[in-house]
């Protein structure tokens, strides 16, 4: 695969929205596959610290 110039590279052939939107899905998949567990487990140790705070004053 050779193409003339950046523009070509970008239209794939015509289906450079398919490809391009194709890879931007998969990104935003990615990311929310990361960023999900990471908040969940910072409220999991949030909520855990609330519970230890609760306990020492009672």
């Amino acid at each position: 695969m050779s193409f003339e110039s950046f523009a070509e590279f970008i239209d794939m052939g015509g289906h450079g929205l398919y490809v391009w939107l194709s890879y931007a899905i998969a990104l935003v998949v990615i990311v929310i596959n990361i960023v999900n567990p990471l908040m969940h487990k910072r409220h999991i140790f949030t909520e855990q610290a609330r519970r230890l705070r609760r306990e020492k004053q009672s």
